[in-house]
């Protein structure tokens, strides 16, 4: 069963492009599908080559015999599709060659960012495209498992019978997560299976195998850690007492984490050094599937459901390319999340029960710093609007928020 992606329709307007294509993404996010199913489609009047290093002949034959390699693979194609290009060495330096050397439109995709990023950058600076698929995004859940909401949720226009039934899904997407496999498994037991095969999968295959990393049991430690401490500010000396880490390990090892689409550090946002804190990160996993099986909870009722909340609308905004920042002062004052386009300067704060359209000290004290137009507060069903003397604040159910946003920005709101 095949979900459509938000990112395919962005892919296929650069297929004409004579540019590399380059897709990276976590292990099971869906990769290899969403390229197949875009290429499928062109079968017809192309001719297409799909390959994958994963498959030590193909990989050795690029890696030592790029000419032999040229002529079954490259030789007469069209569109050339490498999957899991990690593997193979110096993959930038010989995937020039080919564009250079070949009328051929190639497309590669691989589950860690820093092959993409690193290596073949060095040498396809101007030729390449980078794209980051993430798990499902709540809409594309919601693709998967009640697409008749889906108009409704876009809308974000509906009743009090729509909002409890998004609700129920969320629930279980704030759980389970969004990878493709767990999405579309039939139960609770076999989500869980899944998502543990992923979580051993990524351990064994991208960090010893691509990485070298020698001994995973400390990293694992440092994930546990980090899964306790979503949304809060990252303290290298704790983590490194917690993982048994030294503090440049923990940074060598957060960075890690981050190029593997694992969890992700945001930024603060600053305008004054001398009142405002600018040194740490916040700590969020990018899908909250997998953060939940490293600690081994899937309960419904829990303690730390605020930072599963303010978890998830991190990781949509990041799905939905914003590039959010939280905001705190040295008096502690914080704001969860602050995303910026051009003068326009939007706080989020993130609740899971409200009943009233109340401001915390600490966002009124971010609306008279900065006198924002437009606030959101986001919470399970409470909805309202808020006038306040440089503009409005709107109160919305956490599902309710991306619709919101991408109405306020339009239909590509990072760029």
């Amino acid at each position: 069963m095949y979900i459509p992606r938000d990112l395919e329709l962005e892919i296929r307007k650069y297929l004409p492009a004579k540019e590399i294509l380059a897709i990276a993404g976590a292990r099971q996010c869906g990769k290899t599908t969403l390229i197949l199913n875009i290429l499928k489609q062109l079968e017809r009047k192309k001719s297409i080559k799909s390959i994958s290093f994963d498959d030590f002949k193909t990989l050795s034959l690029f890696e030592n015999d790029l000419d032999s390699f040229c002529q079954i693979h490259v030789k007469g194609q069209d569109i050339l599709f490498i999957d899991e290009v990690q593997y193979a060495k110096e993959s930038g330096k010989k995937l020039k060659y080919i564009y250079d050397s070949f009328p051929i439109k190639i497309i590669i995709s691989g589950s860690s960012s820093s092959e993409l990023s690193i290596q073949s950058l060095k040498y396809l600076v101007g030729r390449i495209f980078i794209f980051n698929l993430y798990p499902f995004s709540f809409k594309e859940f919601l693709l998967a498992r009640d697409p008749h909401l889906v108009p409704l949720y876009e809308k974000a226009k509906y009743g009090k019978e729509v909002t409890s039934e998004l609700n129920r899904h969320l629930g279980e997407f704030i759980r389970f997560g969004g990878y493709p496999r767990v999405v579309l498994a039939k139960n609770d037991e076999e989500k869980i299976l899944v998502l543990k095969n992923i979580m051993n999968t990524y351990l064994l295959r991208e960090i010893k195998e691509v990485l070298g990393l020698k001994e995973d049991f400390k990293l694992l430690k440092l994930i546990k850690s980090l899964s306790l401490q979503i949304g809060n500010l990252v303290n290298y000396n704790e983590l490194s007492a917690l993982s048994e880490l030294s503090s440049p390990e923990v940074k060598k090892y957060l960075n890690i984490l981050e190029k593997t689409f694992i969890c992700s550090l945001m930024s603060p946002f600053q305008s004054n050094k001398r009142t405002e804190l600018v040194k740490n990160p916040k700590v969020y996993f990018y899908d909250l599937g997998f953060r939940n099986i490293v600690i081994d909870n899937f309960s419904v009722e829990r303690a730390d459901l605020g930072g599963m909340y303010e978890n998830f609308i991190f990781s949509e905004l990041v799905k939905n390319n914003f590039v959010p920042k939280y905001w705190r002062t040295k008096s502690k004052a914080e704001v969860d999340f602050i995303l910026e386009k051009g003068k326009e300067i939007i706080p989020i704060e993130v609740k899971v029960n409200l009943s009233a359209a109340n401001l915390t000290r600490s966002f009124q004290s971010f609306l008279e710093k900065y006198h924002p137009a437009l606030g959101f507060i986001t919470s399970s069903y409470f909805e309202d609007r808020l006038k306040v003397v440089h503009g409005e604040i709107i109160f919305v159910p956490s599902f309710k928020l991306l619709p919101r946003l991408k109405s306020h920005f339009g239909k590509q709101p990072g760029s």
